[in-house]
């Protein structure tokens, strides 16, 4: 009896030493756990480019940094046959939470893929894109936030540096619902504001010189809203703006630094740190669902000192 209570004990003793290994095991285990976190980018270009470091900044301020995250970037180069074989595959690699930047990049992955928790950055009107149904309570296993500025304030602005505008200068691409939207909203503003609007379309950063060159021959001054197409191709703007005299008032910082001359807008940076902050409530457990679409945090004044002497603006003026 006495030997089979020693033998008793021993095996007891082994299962607590397991448990305890095993407990440590799984506590390690969770310590070292990576996050996968897959980022969709329409096109290379100075604001998408801000928003993705921005959210990649966030996520590493929070922690998720080094083996804590593995990140796959893929970016499509405005080509829509590389939106859909790259939201396959972001699809496939079964990530904790998708990014997508701006509303094209969004539609791919939000068709291929209905499991993975995505959240969206540069995406002007959610609703008309098909990526919520409403805002305040998303169905579709999406969210993000928003970078709808204030036009109307934005025209009233560029009236305020520029009084001697009475015609308005517009350039976008027309087969980016995001401006499409934003140019309607532009031109209703304009016209309550008395001013009379001049508008070019654009298919590529290759027709941008050409379409603002002759926009420019019929307007007073430009106001360019947030078109992926038209920021690319800013530098081109700024030169044409430069040569012809005419300036240019930007929806976006980053339009600003590349061309513009000043705006009261949103950072494209701060953007991707917003909808990091979203992303990091998924990773920790919180549903989509209750996460309503956000608004830009907060605008800011953005100047260009260059192209403000050129225009005649002091700082007095634009801080107004």
């Amino acid at each position: 009896m006495m030997k089979l209570k020693h033998i008793a004990l021993g095996m007891a003793a082994v299962a607590v030493l397991a448990l305890a290994g095993c407990s440590s095991s799984t506590k390690a285990s969770t310590d070292k756990q990576t996050v996968k976190v897959g980022i969709l980018q329409l096109i290379n270009q100075t604001g998408l480019d801000d928003a993705r470091k921005g959210f990649e900044q966030e996520l590493a301020k929070a922690g998720y940094k080094g083996n804590k995250v593995k990140i796959d970037y893929v970016n499509a180069q405005g080509d829509q046959s590389n939106l859909q074989s790259m939201s396959q595959r972001l699809k496939q690699d079964k990530n904790d939470v998708n990014l997508a930047i701006a509303t094209p990049a969004a539609q791919a992955l939000m068709k291929a893929d209905k499991e993975t928790p995505m959240v969206f950055t540069a995406v002007t009107d959610p609703k008309t894109a098909g990526l919520v149904s409403d805002p305040q309570h998303p169905s579709a296993n999406v969210t993000g936030v928003t970078d709808m500025t204030d036009i109307k304030g934005q025209l009233e602005y560029l009236k305020q540096l520029f009084p001697k505008t009475k015609t308005v200068g517009m350039l976008y691409n027309a087969a980016e619902q995001n401006s499409v939207t934003q140019i309607k909203i532009a031109t209703k503003a304009a016209k309550q504001l008395g001013l009379k609007v001049a508008v070019a379309t654009v298919a590529s950063t290759n027709d941008v010189q050409s379409a603002t060159e002759t926009l420019a021959g019929k307007a007073d001054a430009m106001y360019l809203v947030t078109d992926n197409t038209v920021a690319a191709a800013m530098p081109t703007v700024g030169k044409v703006s430069l040569k012809k005299h005419v300036p240019v008032v930007c929806a976006a910082s980053t339009m600003v630094e590349d061309g513009g001359v000043v705006t009261k807008g949103i950072s494209y940076k701060e953007l991707g740190r917003q909808t990091a902050r979203l992303a990091i409530k998924i990773l920790k457990g919180k549903k989509v669902a209750n996460l309503p679409v956000e608004k830009p945090a907060k605008t800011t004044v953005v100047k260009n000192e260059k192209m403000m002497k050129v225009f005649g603006l002091t700082d007095a003026d634009v801080e107004k």
